[in-house]
């Protein structure tokens, strides 16, 4: 039952996030980190092909949070 709670948190926070990107590169830094967590629930629940895929979903979330930080150092 807490890895279902844990799931549903997860994948809600993810989503949010994703919603508020727009809004600041911290909202992209926080979908990175709710991709981590969706891919370790995916990991932990035992469906290894969403926890694989959501990690490369955190892999590139902090590639594009790198990139937003980047450009505004440079305005």
């Amino acid at each position: 039952m807490a890895l279902t709670i844990y799931g549903i948190i997860s994948l809600t926070f993810m989503m949010a996030m994703y919603a508020l990107e727009r809004h600041g590169s911290i909202f992209v830094l926080a979908f990175a980190i709710g991709c981590g967590m969706s891919s370790t629930y995916g990991f932990l629940s035992g469906a290894w092909p969403f926890g694989v895929v959501e990690a490369i979903w955190t892999i590139i979330a902090v590639h594009r949070y790198w990139g937003t930080t980047n450009e505004k150092a440079t305005l």
